[in-house]
């Protein structure tokens, strides 16, 4: 039923380091979240890209090398445009991501641990209400077990690489904008 300590072990130091990484970026900041939201302080953006990218790199590297499978979810178009749409309008009304929400809430954040308590009970309603919103869920449509390099035939490296010169792009972007925005403050 449960995974091995050394696993549980794993998953609790990758939790650690991951809280404090988000505590130094300042992103368990509620005035960073919000400030990301009326586009005036890009933090949490460039943290996520950076994230993505590093993740893409270290998922693709530790799959070729064979210590880990890809577990790809399906492409359920009725739960990505609900969940997307339900986070968004969570996180607008917190201030806060899941993640950086408790991370803000080990930190003893009072409004982040209002907001865990939203996130249980937003997860309770999930699981009561699962059966009926499986119907509406799969009435867009299914693409299935579908990746990038599968549906295009090109390599996942090549859309990596792809990812990491978009990001970077857009960091050199965000820091000419948030150049110009101090000159003119």
């Amino acid at each position: 039923m449960f995974d091995s300590v050394d696993r549980l072990l794993l998953g609790l130091a990758t939790g650690v380091a991951l809280g404090f990484l988000f505590q130094k970026g300042r992103v368990t900041k509620h005035e960073v979240i919000v400030g990301q939201l009326l586009l005036r302080d890009w933090t949490v953006a460039k943290i996520m890209l950076t994230a993505i990218v590093v993740g893409a790199i270290g998922v693709y590297a530790m799959f070729g090398a064979g210590w880990v499978g890809l577990h790809i979810k399906p492409a359920v178009i009725g739960g990505i445009l609900a969940g997307g749409a339900i986070f968004g309008v969570g996180m607008a009304l917190m201030g806060y991501c899941p993640g950086t929400c408790v991370a803000a809430a080990g930190e003893g954040r009072r409004d982040a641990m209002v907001g865990i308590a939203g996130l249980l009970f937003g997860a309770l309603l999930y699981v009561a209400f699962y059966p009926a919103w499986q119907t509406v869920r799969n009435a867009l449509g299914d693409w299935g077990k579908l990746t990038l390099p599968e549906w295009t035939g090109v390599s996942a490296w090549v859309w990596i690489a792809a990812l990491a010169a978009g990001a970077i792009a857009a960091f050199v972007a965000l820091e000419r904008y948030e150049a110009k925005r101090r000159q003119t403050a």
